[in-house]
């Protein structure tokens, strides 16, 4: 009985961290799985339009692209915006992530050169619940 040895209390204060914590997480996860579930409708819609995807959630050092989808000649890189409605999704491309994804489609044709692709856009496929998802051609450019 002399042998147990002696505990401190725990932190009252440490519960409400630990639950800020696992609400998060929480909305992290909820996040991945609209994204994951968002990007799955933006693919499905590009191939009933004709284009092969030829890779989703690509990550390099300098940003991640959503969809890299080709037909024929043409190779896209995708943005994927979920929202609550379509108008919200449109806005919600920041000139960084744009930039970033400008120098990810340039990782990406460094490491996987192509001689057939003859053009290149950057689109974007809005995702809202509900909703048909929205396929912006030309979304914006190289330059910005």
């Amino acid at each position: 009985m002399g042998d147990d040895p002696i505990r401190p209390l725990p932190d009252a204060s440490a519960e409400p961290k630990r639950q800020n914590l696992k609400q998060q997480d929480l909305k992290r996860q909820i996040a991945f799985r609209t994204g994951i579930s968002a990007e799955s409708r933006a693919a499905a819609l590009l191939i009933a339009k004709g284009f092969r995807i030829v890779a989703r959630r690509f990550k390099s050092p300098v940003g991640e692209i959503d969809i890299v989808a080709r037909r024929r000649s043409l190779l896209i890189f995708v943005e994927v915006k979920a929202r609550p409605d379509l108008e919200e999704a449109a806005w919600s491309v920041t000139e960084r992530q744009r930039a970033r994804i400008v120098a990810a489609a340039g990782a990406w044709l460094a490491r996987y050169p192509d001689e057939r692709i003859r053009d290149i856009r950057f689109d974007a496929v809005l995702v809202a619940p509900g909703r048909i998802p929205r396929h912006i051609t030309t979304a914006f450019d190289a330059g910005g």
